[in-house]
């Protein structure tokens, strides 16, 4: 009996209605652990590269990781996957809650959705048992509806629902997928759109937690007391417990890193307003937490005399200082919007930034455009954007396609302002301020993402907590946040083997190593515990590398090439209103250019940055490279203009 694992993978046609249970050997799972890896392997094995998004080729992945469903604090998480409809590449996003668990306690480790129905329906799986029902009833229901109507409907309150609201009905490109309330959502890359165009509604799920056999579960129960014991002693987990990543806002803001009119300057003169919690300022009324974590760092506030789910710092700074908004009760109502509607903040409001630049610079022409009034500072605009995006009704149908297709469709030299990387938007850190975040985005499997790497402020000091859990890894040097040299490549190949083996186990990273209460050693002894599998660290970051390189493989088959590693034209500019890292001079191109080639060659990529043959047989991916020709029979070459007018978009 596998220990931590179900040993079995759903496959669910929503074309043919047929389920079939899939049970890797053990091998397997020891290979690949889940999350990422399950996601690229089905990927590669399964989608080729010129696959429609939207259509019914494309496979929706939910992933768990192997340790999934062991109580300890941080192992909430699931991975959701696809291509994506927003950069026509690898997707994967991760959310905490519930969800993850229960999937593993109902009996699968993952779930592969692939066809299209022809009605809106849901699936429902109760301990092993998989329905597919009609969901005609609650479809063009928001997210927080759904779920309460679907527990209703299946008498079961502890099911546990991950859902699309309309933006996912209606394929905005930037579609997310709830849970828990909306407090968890797999926000990026529009997987709420995949999910729409199957006709899938919901995915509810409901098991026995004592189904789940873990190796050592007396050392699990010893780990999850430890950390609750001392959590609060630890910096990063006590603000998170007192303020949530809300609070972060004024930080960012005095250090010159918060993004502000679409990355223009990075200092917002009424940071203060939409900075939530503080000293001075309390608004949080409520919080609540992960799976087995009692950190709790989801915070509830109160707007329209209603409690709400509290802004994230990321959701704050997009609709706030990015776009000029200095009403922090628009903020929250553009945040309760979204969780409703079903849309990831962070490209929402990018988009919504980028197209009020656009307005100033006079490239709204456009019929529809004058009644929105997108102007920097507008908060009563932002809403009434979102809830045209949601509907793709107007002008909304423009901004629902997100940054990269907005800039291509008004052209005037929009493209030199336009934040993205690969198609995605950028999260809301300053790449002029953390040129490691910046190396993300552009060298990342996903784009615009921020947590491909811990962010360079945490590794300035060689006094850092954070410098210091990275000694079991052989790093110890301390670098200036703007560092160029090869030894930022080489320090952000580490931080991101640290964060990728997360994506794969699906361990949330405000829990764990670096500058966190566990440890290194902590991680790797929650594994053995967990599975039984007398693992190491070197072990675990081989499966890491694996997630790396199967998910670059991917994106050369859909193809992506050495040309979409690069950064939004802002990033070389110097930063307005900023006393950050680069923000005289921006990001120097020939620099970061030598900092991208140090990374090819130190990840194990050929100039062209496609992974070479010595480096996937040595981490056993041999099949991948044969299976991955970078032909153009497998290649997504269709521009953006082909894509809207194949879909009928206008």
């Amino acid at each position: 009996m596998p220990h931590g694992f179900t040993g079995a993978i759903a496959h669910v046609n929503l074309t043919s209605r047929e389920v079939t249970i899939e049970h890797p050997s053990e091998m397997f799972y020891r290979k690949y652990m889940g999350g990422r890896n399950f996601i690229a392997h089905t990927l590669l094995r399964d989608v080729p590269g010129n696959t429609d998004p939207l259509g019914e080729e494309n496979q929706l992945i939910f992933a768990t990781g192997v340790t999934t469903g062991a109580p300890f604090p941080g192992n909430s998480r699931y991975s959701v996957g696809a291509k994506s409809p927003l950069t026509k590449g690898y997707a994967e996003s991760e959310a905490g809650g519930f969800f993850g668990p229960e999937l593993k306690y109902a009996g699968y480790d993952a779930l592969i959705i692939s066809g299209v129905s022809s009605k809106p329906v849901f699936l429902w799986i109760d301990c092993g048992r998989i329905e597919i029902r009609t969901a005609e009833s609650i479809w063009g229901k928001d997210t927080l509806v759904t779920e309460r109507v679907l527990r209703e409907m299946l008498d079961s309150p502890r099911a546990q629902v991950a859902c699309i609201g309309p933006a996912g009905e209606n394929l905005v490109l930037y579609a997310s997928i709830h849970h828990n309330s909306s407090r968890s959502v797999n926000g990026r890359l529009g997987l709420g759109a995949v999910m729409g165009s199957k006709g899938l509604k919901a995915v509810a799920v409901h098991g026995d937690p004592h189904s789940l056999s873990l190796h050592d579960p007396k050392i699990v129960r010893e780990k999850a007391r430890m950390f609750s014991e001392n959590f609060r002693k630890n910096a990063v987990n006590n603000f998170l417990f007192t303020f949530g990543t809300w609070g972060g806002l004024t930080g960012l803001n005095e250090a010159g890193i918060l993004p502000t009119r679409n990355f223009r300057g990075g200092s917002f003169e009424d940071a203060q307003n939409i900075a939530g919690p503080d000293r001075d300022k309390q608004v949080i009324v409520g919080k609540s937490g992960c799976y087995a974590c009692p950190v709790a760092c989801h915070k509830e506030t109160v707007v329209d005399g209603v409690v709400v789910n509290a802004p994230e710092y990321e959701t704050a700074a997009a609709f706030g200082s990015n776009c000029g908004v200095s009403d922090e009760q628009d903020v929250v109502r553009a945040n309760r919007l979204c969780n409703e509607l079903g849309m990831d903040t962070i490209s929402a409001g990018n988009t919504i930034a980028f197209a009020m630049e656009c307005n100033e610079r006079k490239l709204l022409t456009q019929v529809g455009w004058d009644a929105l009034d997108l102007r920097f500072g507008n908060g009563k605009a932002v809403l009434q954007a979102l809830k045209l995006i949601a509907r793709r009704e107007s002008v909304g149908d423009l901004l629902a396609e997100g940054v990269w297709r907005l800039s291509e469709r008004l052209g005037g030299g929009s493209a030199n302002f336009a934040i993205h990387a690969k198609g995605e938007e950028c999260a809301m850190h300053e790449g002029r301020g953390k040129v490691g975040v910046a190396l993300g985005y552009a060298v990342g499997p996903k784009g615009g993402d921020h947590i491909e790497m811990e962010h360079d402020e945490n590794f300035s000091s060689p006094d850092s907590a954070f410098l210091k859990d990275l000694a079991p890894l052989g790093w110890t040097q301390a670098l200036w946040e703007g560092d160029c040299s090869s030894s930022k490549a080489e320090q952000f190949l580490l931080l991101q083997r640290v964060w990728g083996l997360y994506a794969v186990l699906d361990l949330c990273i405000f829990t764990m190593p670096p500058g966190r209460t566990f440890s290194i050693q902590d991680v790797v002894d929650l594994v053995c515990a967990s599975t039984g599998w007398d693992v190491e660290l070197d072990e675990l970051l081989d499966v890491a590398d694996r997630g790396i390189q199967l998910a670059r493989l991917f994106n050369l088959r859909c193809g992506k090439t050495a040309a979409d590693d690069a950064l939004p034209l802002r990033f070389f500019q110097p930063l307005e209103d900023s006393h950050a890292a680069r923000a005289e001079t921006g990001i120097p191109r020939d620099e970061f250019r030598g900092l991208v080639a140090d990374y090819y060659r130190m990840v194990g990529w050929d100039n062209s940055g496609i992974p070479t043959r010595d480096t996937l047989e040595r981490l056993g991916l041999g099949w991948a490279s044969e299976q991955s020709e970078y032909s153009e029979g497998y290649r997504d070459e269709s521009s953006v203009a082909d894509d809207r007018e194949r879909r009928g978009i206008k």
